[in-house]
């Protein structure tokens, strides 16, 4: 199994997202949403698909409501604007033939949890590891880690995928011979104004930007087209304040945050820090994962895989963006290849691959620290958080 691939669990809001007041402090009122897991089928994994689940918000309770759908390697799913439809990637380099993954689109049943299956297409690459859905809802994105690419489909009305509206193949390598001997474009996704679609290649080192035309579902070379990471850092995943004007970039082999402001018109990144995930004394092995943003702005979490296990918690600087570490909390399992905060902001879900669990923990709304609740439940290789509001 690569090290550089992503896992993903997804959740969808069943009752209103919460409201901030204050200190990012949540409205108190429950609230209960749907989520669904995506895994890692094989090798060696007693996982079948996407799994579906309840959470309350209210308690951090997480139950079971079964196997959602059969899919080989979904192990990152993103969810459609309207709520209705689910896209997971087919993590495989052998999709129908050689060099690629797929691409599956599902129906949601809001009631059951159930997936219904409707089609699936050729992802244009081996192995891809990330997915997004454009905010217009009309486009499927996509990120291919072996094939060092990226894919952009159209979305059908009925929540069926079309063939690849754009397709770009990355060129070249890194200096690290047996990770970067080729492009490993690991993660894709959009600013807050759906202008710009930017990508993490972990075989580059670079933070590559596009132009996205929504109306045609293409991508173009931004100018400049990139922002360059230290020589072997291996960016994989990055996240963008809610109000867009600051991007932060998970380095997976060096273990490092960094941050970069953001020029809303032009598309174009001005590094501000580089950050350590990890312990000055720590001496293990480093293989960063998953970076996600509170929804109040003020905190900025990183998961440590490798020797660490733990999530390093930040505090962001409301002006100018950067980041302060608060602490380095361990996640009660193995390999936490993926986290997601729910939308209230009261709670973070860790996933850890390797030990097949996930780990609800509290989170302080006004210092951001995590406190494990003891709520923790089994599934195998479990992957990706999404939340999306209901009606």
């Amino acid at each position: 199994m690569k090290t550089g691939r992503v896992l993903c669990l997804s959740i969808f809001a069943v009752l209103q997202v919460f409201l901030f007041i204050g200190d990012a402090a949540p409205v108190s009122r429950p609230q209960k949403y749907l989520v669904y897991v995506g895994t890692y089928t094989e090798p060696q994994s007693t996982s079948k698909g996407i799994y579906a689940y309840r959470f309350d918000a209210g308690s951090g309770e997480l139950t079971a409501l079964g196997l959602a759908a059969e899919a080989t390697n979904p192990s990152f799913v993103a969810v459609h604007p309207n709520r209705r439809f689910l896209y997971a990637v087919n993590e495989v380099g052998n999709y129908k033939g050689p060099n690629s993954g797929g691409v599956s689109a599902f129906a949601i049943d809001a009631a059951t949890g159930k997936l219904t299956f409707l089609n699936e297409v050729a992802s244009r690459g081996a192995d891809p590891c990330y997915i997004t859905v454009d905010k217009t809802g009309k486009y499927v994105l996509v990120a291919n880690y072996t094939g060092g690419s990226v894919a952009v489909f159209p979305i059908q009305a009925d929540g069926r995928l079309g063939e690849a509206s754009a397709f770009v193949q990355h060129t070249g390598h890194g200096t690290n011979p047996e990770r970067q001997e080729g492009p490993h474009a690991h993660s894709i996704d959009l600013s807050p104004d759906n202008r710009f679609a930017m990508v993490d290649d972990l075989g580059l080192d670079e933070l590559l930007v596009y132009r996205f035309d929504a109306a045609k579902g293409a991508l173009a070379p931004n100018d400049p087209p990139f922002a360059r990471l230290d020589a072997g850092s291996g960016p994989r995943h990055f996240a963008l304040r809610p109000d867009g004007k600051f991007a932060y970039v998970v380095s997976e082999m060096k273990g490092t945050v960094t941050v970069f402001a953001t020029d809303a018109g032009t598309g174009t990144l001005h590094s501000l820090q580089t950050i350590s995930t990890l312990p000055k004394e720590f001496s293990g092995a480093i293989e960063d994962a998953e970076v996600e943003v509170h929804p109040s702005g003020k905190f900025l979490y990183a998961s440590n895989r490798g020797d660490s296990n733990s999530i390093a918690v930040y505090a962001i600087d409301a002006d100018k963006g950067t980041l302060t570490l608060v602490e380095i909390a361990p996640t009660q399992g193995k390999t936490p290849r993926n986290f997601a905060i729910d939308p209230t902001g009261a709670w973070l879900l860790a996933e850890n691959q390797e030990s097949n669990n996930i780990v609800v923990f509290r989170i302080d709304p006004k210092t951001g620290r995590l406190t494990p609740t003891g709520k923790v439940v089994e599934v195998g290789a479990p992957v990706c958080v999404r939340f999306v509001a209901a009606e």
